[in-house]
């Protein structure tokens, strides 16, 4: 049960929807084939990490480096006055 003047359902829609934002995100990281030398650097990249990560493209430095930059989308999806001001 929805609340307010929204559809029943609505708050599902919204979930499903920033799961399957997650979910799209993380595929767009994956999709490749792994290098042995970090794009960034040119660094080997350890032969753990590939293991781990088969399509890992970089060393575990350059992509701490990356992830500190990744930002959020920024969609409201709660819908909250709160949420809209900031």
């Amino acid at each position: 049960m929805a609340g307010g003047w929204t559809r029943d359902g609505a708050v599902q829609d919204q979930i499903d929807d920033t799961v399957s934002d997650a979910v799209a995100a993380a595929r767009a990281r994956l999709i490749g084939r792994g290098a042995e030398y970090c794009d960034d650097c040119g660094e080997p990249i350890a032969e753990k990490r590939r293991i781990a990560l088969p399509a890992t493209r970089t060393c575990v430095a350059c992509q701490a480096a990356r992830d500190g930059t990744v930002r959020q989308s920024g969609i409201n999806r709660r819908g909250s006055k709160d949420s809209q001001l900031r």
